[in-house]
C-alpha cells in the first residue's frame, strides 16, 4: 500500500550506484526475504547476492554485493587499472589507498572492495550468501532490451516493482543508445555488465515497491571529475550514459574536483526513474535512515543516504500561496472512443487533479487525441501505470511545474434546502465562492425547485455568514 504522506530522501553527497541503492532500501526495512526469492528467478550462472554489514569510517552501513565468478570476472580491474593512467596525462594521482580485493564488471559497476566486512553485529543484521546457478550450458555474449523485458517479465514480483525495473532499464538504454548513436532496440549490454545490471535493477525496483512510498526527493547527485577507463577505452567523466540520463531527466547534478567516478550510468538511471521532486518541505521530521555502502575509498567515504522523512503541518499565508505540480502527456491516434473514456474516469478515481483530451492531428495527418494529466508527485506513478495499461501509447512526457494558487477551504452553509458545501478559494479582491454542484442539484430535485433558486440561496447565505466573509 503506498503512503501518500511520507517522502523518500535520497541524499547523494557522494554518488549513487544501484548497489548502493539497494543496500540504502534495504537498510530501511524493505523485505530481505522476499528480495532474495525474486532474484532467485533471474536466469545465469556464476553469480551470487551477498548482504552484510561494512564499516565506512567507522560508520555501519549496509553493502549489497553482487559477486561474479571468476569465468565471468576473469579482469583484475582495480583502482590503479581504472584510474592510473591520470597521473602520466594530467599530473595527478588518482589514489594512493590499498585494496583487498575489486571487481569491475564493466562501467556500469566498478566495485572495488575497500571496507572491511564484519560479521558481529546486531540481532537484526543479516548476512546471506546467496548463490544463483541454473545450470545453462549456453553463454549469451550479449544482451539486449528484448531479452531483458523477457527476463523481467517472467519474474515472481509485484506488477509496481515491474513497472518500475523495466523503466529503469528503458532510461538506461535510452542513454546508451544515444551515447553509441544506435536504436534502443540494438543496445546491448556486455554479458557481465548485463548480468550485474539486471539484478541490482530488478532489487532496487523490488526494494522500493516493498517500502511502499511513492514520492521521492532528490535534491542533488555529486559526481566526481577526471577519466575512467572501461570496455570502450579511456572515457571523461561523467561518462556519456550519465551526461545524457541527467540532460533527458533533469537530474540536479553537481561536480566535485574528486577524481573518479561518483555516478555510475544504473545509479542515475534509478534516480531519474524513482524522483518526484528536487525539494524538501520546508520542515518536516525523519522516520527512518538508511545506508548504502559504496565500494571505492575516496577522501570522502562513499555512501548513500536514504530517508524517510513527513512534512510538518505548517500555517498557510492568507490568500495565496505556491506549489509543484506533475503534467503527464501523450499523443494516442489508435484508441477507441470507449477507451478513452474509461481512460479518463479512471485517472480521476486514481487521483488526478485534471485530465483531458484534446484533438490533435498526428504523422501522416492522422486525426488523434493528446491527453494531459495534471497530479501531485504522491500520485505519478499510479497516473503512468493507467495510461499506460488503459490506453495504446507507448511513451509519457512528464514534466514538474510550478504554479500560484489561491487557497482553498470548504465550508458547509445551511439554507431552506439543506445544508449545502461550498468550495470558497482566495481571500479579498482574489475571493471565489462555488457552491457544491452535486449537491445544488440534489436539493433542486429533491424540492422541485429550479436549479439557479437553490444556487442563488446558497450565495446569498454564504456572504451573510460573518466567518465566511
Amino acid at each position: 500500500m503506498q503512503n501518500s504522506d511520507k517522502i523518500l530522501y535520497l541524499e547523494c553527497g557522494t554518488g549513487i550506484s544501484g548497489d548502493m541503492a539497494v543496500a540504502a532500501l534495504l537498510d530501511l526495512g524493505a523485505d530481505q526475504e522476499k528480495l532474495l526469492k525474486v532474484l532467485e528467478g533471474i536466469p545465469g550462472h556464476g553469480f551470487k547476492v551477498q548482504i552484510s554489514r561494512v564499516k565506512k569510517s567507522g560508520i555501519d552501513c549496509c553493502d549489497f554485493d553482487v559477486i561474479l565468478d571468476e569465468e565471468h570476472d576473469g579482469h583484475d580491474h582495480d583502482m590503479e587499472y581504472l584510474y592510473g593512467h591520470l597521473e602520466g596525462e594530467s599530473g595527478h594521482s588518482a589514489h594512493t589507498h590499498s585494496h583487498d580485493h575489486e571487481h569491475d564488471h564493466d562501467h556500469h559497476h566498478d566495485h572495488d572492495h575497500d571496507h572491511d566486512h564484519h560479521h558481529d553485529h546486531h540481532d537484526h543484521d543479516h548476512d546471506h550468501d546467496h548463490d544463483h546457478d541454473h545450470g545453462h550450458s549456453h553463454h549469451h555474449h550479449h544482451t539486449g532490451m528484448r531479452e531483458i523485458r523477457e527476463i523481467i517479465g517472467d519474474l515472481e514480483m509485484t506488477e509496481g516493482a515491474r513497472a518500475l525495473a523495466l523503466r529503469i532499464f528503458e532510461i538506461l538504454a535510452q542513454a546508451e543508445s544515444e551515447a553509441h548513436g544506435v536504436p534502443v532496440d540494438e543496445v546491448h549490454f556486455h554479458e557481465v555488465g548485463a548480468i550485474d545490471s539486471i539484478v541490482d535493477i530488478v532489487a532496487a525496483a523490488v526494494c522500493f515497491d516493498d517500502l511502499g512510498i511513492s514520492n521521492v526527493a532528490v535534491t542533488g547527485i555529486t559526481e566526481g571529475s577526471g577519466t575512467v577507463r572501461c570496455q570502450h577505452g579511456i572515457l571523461q567523466v561523467p561518462v556519456p550514459a550519465v551526461a545524457n540520463i541527467a540532460k533527458a531527466h533533469r537530474l540536479p547534478l553537481q561536480f566535485t574536483s574528486r577524481k573518479g567516478e561518483l555516478v555510475t550510468p544504473t545509479g542515475a538511471a534509478i534516480a531519474a526513474a524513482l524522483m518526484t521532486r528536487r525539494d524538501l518541505p520546508e520542515r518536516f521530521v525523519i522516520g527512518k535512515t538508511g545506508l548504502g555502502a559504496g565500494k571505492r575509498e575516496y577522501e570522502i567515504p562513499s555512501i548513500l543516504r536514504a530517508m524517510v522523512i513527513e512534512p510538518c503541518e505548517q500555517t498557510k499565508n492568507p490568500g495565496r500561496g505556491a506549489d509543484t505540480v506533475w503534467k503527464l502527456e501523450c499523443d494516442i491516434d489508435d484508441s477507441t472512443g470507449e477507451q478513452l473514456g474509461y481512460a479518463l474516469e479512471k485517472l480521476y478515481r486514481e487521483g488526478a487533479r485534471e485530465a483531458h483530451f484534446a484533438p490533435v492531428f498526428m504523422k501522416k495527418n492522422r486525426p488523434g487525441w493528446e491527453l494531459t494529466v495534471i497530479c501531485d508527485g504522491k500520485h505519478l506513478r499510479k497516473l503512468e501505470e493507467v495510461i499506460f495499461s488503459q490506453t495504446t501509447t507507448i511513451g509519457i512526457r512528464r514534466q514538474e511545474m510550478e504554479r500560484t494558487v489561491l487557497t482553498r477551504k470548504t465550508v458547509d452553509v445551511k439554507t431552506r434546502f439543506g445544508v449545502i458545501p461550498v468550495k470558497i478559494s482566495g481571500e479579498g479582491d482574489y475571493k471565489r465562492v462555488h457552491p457544491e454542484y452535486e449537491k445544488v442539484s440534489g436539493a433542486a430535485s429533491e424540492h422541485g425547485v429550479p436549479f439557479g433558486a437553490v444556487y442563488d440561496e446558497v450565495l446569498t447565505m454564504t456572504y451573510r455568514n460573518e466567518d465566511i466573509s
